[in-house]
């Protein structure tokens, strides 16, 4: 078994990430696994390495240890970009030129309650050539198209017909089971999502966590419940670039007393604050219930 923690250093570590950390660290020890960490510091507008400084101190205190060298994703940015431009050369992407807010958010890791609010992309950038990018678009995936790759029978085999796009086993506690990736669910739903934007360096955390996983040889991805849904699309990139799949355990949130996910702005839990006020590590185990 091997499981990593991957925070981005853009804020101060809380409850929620302690709990996560401290999930996928016992649960590889329990195994005789390896725990990883993972710096993903793609976002390079908003990473610091003061963040980042603090994040191995906090993990530290809390008694977690790891391999090092830290894989950091600002050191791999040509690695993604080699993928990016695999996909594209495939007619698997196209440029975007849409709202450039909305292309930063859809960057970004998901969070819960910050899905889109009008649905999946239109498609209006959708005819576009990969060839055709200009400074500031994105790079959306042709969902569509990914499926008709994905169905393509090979030389000599009939057609794939309505075999599984591809599965996942998730162990957590709100999603248990195989879960087979849907063809109308993903156009429907995900839509073409964003993975990139090449002039920048910058890649998606629906991406860069995939190839990210295969290079590191996780077999156990260990993460919040609000990143299932993304799971589904991220299975398909890594049957698209023939990448192994994980399993996923996608663990329940910490909340505060409103019932509301913990956020890196909620200074009042970060792990620091804690630290500052005498408390131990195992205060911090009993408070997330994994004393």
């Amino acid at each position: 078994m091997r499981t990593r923690f991957a925070p981005s250093p853009t804020g101060p570590l809380h409850l929620g990430h302690a709990y996560s950390a401290i999930l996928a660290h016992d649960m590889a020890r329990a195994a005789h696994g390896t725990f990883l960490l993972r710096i993903e510091d793609t976002d390079l507008a908003r990473a610091r390495p003061e963040w980042e400084s603090r994040i191995y101190e906090d993990l530290h205190w809390l008694g977690l240890g790891w391999p090092e060298p830290v894989l950091r994703q600002s050191d791999h940015l040509a690695r993604y970009a080699a993928a990016i431009d695999a996909l594209g050369a495939r007619g698997l992407l196209y440029p975007c030129g849409c709202s450039r807010a909305d292309i930063r958010a859809a960057l970004a890791a998901p969070q819960e309650g910050a899905g889109p609010a009008e649905g999946p992309y239109p498609g209006t950038c959708r005819g576009r050539p990969y060839a055709d990018r200009r400074p500031g678009d994105a790079l959306r995936l042709d969902m569509a198209r990914a499926i008709a790759a994905l169905r393509q029978a090979p030389p000599g085999q009939g057609p794939r017909g309505d075999r599984p796009l591809g599965q996942f086993r998730d162990t957590g506690p709100e999603h248990p089971g195989r879960h087979d990736l849907d063809a109308a669910d993903l156009v429907a739903t995900r839509g073409d999502l964003v993975v990139g934007r090449k002039e920048l360096g910058a890649t998606s955390y629906l991406l860069a966590s995939v190839l990210d996983d295969a290079a590191q040889g996780i077999t156990h991805v260990i993460r919040g419940a609000d990143l299932f849904e993304i799971t589904f699309p991220q299975v398909l990139l890594q049957r698209l670039l023939g990448l192994p799949t994980p399993e996923y355990h996608h663990h329940r949130l910490i909340r505060d007393e409103t019932g509301k996910r913990l956020a890196k702005r909620d200074d009042a839990r970060a792990i620091a604050t804690y630290r500052a006020e005498g408390a131990r590590p195992e205060t911090i185990r009993r408070l997330v219930g994994l004393a």
